[in-house]
């Protein structure tokens, strides 16, 4: 099978799980397939399938993130002593482990191809994710609390793992208890990083966008709380706008 080959048995297959899909005609043009298998992996609830399935899909999606382009930070140029600043798509980040900016639910974004990194991250992995995380969430017994984070493994992504935090949700005005909720958030992820003896770990700009946490006041506490905690871990913060960017290059002192 080809890529194409593969993409089609997928949709396919997905859209014969759900009774209400199974008559859609897969369209002919490659962005719109591309565009429909994400909506399907995105509303796809956690369920066994079949070896083929998932020896398709692994195939299928490490050559889409082969294509899409992957980075090691290792060739990256660190702006102090193991720290890194890497504007680009996390998902495509080769490391030990990338943090998700997930929900309370911890089960990935439902909403079919949204923009938000937990949707890409749980696209590009697999469905073997999202099955992960509720197994995770079902021994729990309880949503996840604000400011702690889980491990999982990355699937099909080029990092090894995911660390999956929920960061706080800013409705008015940005108080105390955000701030110590956010600097919480990545204390939780460099010390389950370091638990699993995890040699180094990229993060996302946690809470920002529909979280509504200033990106300023986020980043200044991203950088203190790394620099206060470091020890052997290397850090890459990852951003994906130019306005993080300058940002993250102002407090790091970057060019």
């Amino acid at each position: 099978m080809n890529q194409t080959e593969k993409r089609e048995f997928l949709i396919r297959y997905l859209l014969d799980e759900n009774k209400r899909y199974a008559a859609m005609e897969i369209p002919t043009s490659e962005s719109e397939q591309k565009q429909l298998l994400r909506a399907l992996f995105n509303i796809r609830m956690p369920q066994e399938a079949t070896p083929e399935f998932m020896r398709i899909q692994d195939e299928y999606l490490q050559a889409e993130n082969e294509l899409r382009g992957i980075t090691d930070y290792h060739d990256l140029t660190p702006v102090e002593d193991g720290i890194y600043l890497w504007q680009g798509d996390i998902s495509t980040l080769k490391c030990d482990a990338i943090v998700n900016a997930a929900n309370s639910q911890m089960l990935g974004c439902f909403r079919p191809n949204h923009g938000c990194i937990d949707n890409c991250i749980h696209t590009f992995a697999g469905v073997q994710l999202r099955a992960a995380c509720l197994e995770i969430m079902e021994k729990q017994g309880h949503e996840e609390k604000t400011g702690l984070a889980k491990i999982t493994p990355a699937f099909n992504l080029p990092s090894k793992y995911v660390i999956h935090t929920v960061g706080p949700v800013v409705e008015g005005r940005l108080t105390k208890k955000h701030e110590k909720l956010l600097e919480s958030c990545y204390t939780s992820c460099l010390e389950l990083a370091e638990k699993n003896n995890l040699k180094s770990i990229a993060f996302c700009c946690i809470s920002t966008g529909v979280f509504m946490f200033p990106n300023q006041r986020a980043a200044e506490i991203a950088v203190d709380t790394v620099r206060k905690f470091k020890g052997e871990i290397e850090v890459i913060f990852n951003v994906f706008k130019e306005q993080d960017l300058q940002i993250y290059r102002e407090i790091l002192g970057s060019d």
